[in-house]
């Protein structure tokens, strides 16, 4: 394996220990996993740091996670010969995560970890892992602080690993997801404000899978009431252009009345501009008790 950049002075092989000796004295764990590339790492560490049999990932499959994602979950799981559960933890009922506002993910984070918080100590697990890296701590993660709330453990943050790190880690263990994509719930779709339901979801969940199978690597369809605002690599922007046609009649079949192409490419978390931007006024925080 090619030498990997995991930061001065500091090894791939060292850098791994770190991560494994923040897991290792919990003796097993429950991880939260996606199948993103900072779950994967972190599942895969949980699993060469702990016995056999004793680490569960577990995958919430609902509205909000794209279709084609559970079976490749399913098969990274299982290429490491960790147990696979997938629930469905249901965030959308909960009315304060379904109306949008800028803190959505912490009621959606909350939701999802006090549901596994809850099986770890019925099945005997001694944590809950997830992915989270250093970089997260210094973007806009409303969700953070529920994980911090229910005492998840977060091995790739604690370590100050950063999400460059996290792919050359994965590339040095061979993990076929070192290079995958950024993918965030497809309620990140939406501007604050606007309500998420499952017929909004759906329309985004088609139109990504669609381009996905066009071999676009990286895609958001952000939902903007009846004009679906259409994010590719910059890379894949030329493309997309001349394949504008085929896009526009397949995303307008999804439900959408307009189509439009952002000339800046994909940017990730690109509808938190709406919080900073001057003059703008953010949509208002819901408050969280406690």
């Amino acid at each position: 394996m090619e030498n990997v950049s995991v930061g001065p002075g500091k090894t791939p092989e060292g850098r791994l220990e770190e991560l494994e000796a923040i897991v290792a004295d919990r003796g097993s764990a429950l991880v939260a996993f996606s199948g993103g590339v900072d779950s994967c790492l972190a599942l895969a560490v949980a699993a060469r740091a702990l016995p056999e049999g004793s680490v569960l990932a577990v995958t919430s499959n609902n509205e909000t996670y794209l279709p084609s994602e559970l079976g490749q979950a399913e098969e990274f799981a299982r290429s490491l010969g960790v147990e696979h559960l997938v629930v469905n933890t249901r965030e959308l009922d909960d009315p304060n995560y379904a109306k949008n506002p800028t803190n959505r993910c912490y009621f959606c984070k909350s939701t999802l970890y006090s549901d596994l918080h809850r099986m770890a100590l019925e099945r005997g697990y001694g944590c809950v892992v997830d992915g989270a890296n250093k970089d997260d701590e210094g973007d806009y993660r409303p969700g953070r602080k529920a994980a911090r709330e229910l005492g998840v453990v977060s091995p790739l943050s604690v370590a100050g690993v950063s999400k460059a790190e996290v792919r050359a880690l994965a590339k040095h263990l061979g993990l076929p997801t070192w290079d995958k994509p950024a993918l965030a719930c497809l309620s990140s779709r939406f501007p604050y404000g606007q309500e998420i339901t499952p017929e909004k979801l759906a329309q985004v969940a088609r139109a990504e899978e669609f381009m996905r199978s066009k071999g676009y690597r990286q895609v958001r369809v952000r939902h903007h009431g009846e004009i679906a605002r259409l994010e590719v690599g910059p890379d894949e922007l030329e493309r997309a252009f001349a394949e504008r046609e085929e896009i526009s009649a397949e995303l307008e079949d999804a439900g959408f009345l307009y189509v439009t192409l952002d000339l800046a490419g994909y940017k990730s978390g690109s509808l938190n501009a709406a919080l900073t931007r001057p003059g703008k006024k953010p949509k208002k925080t819901l408050p969280v008790l406690g």
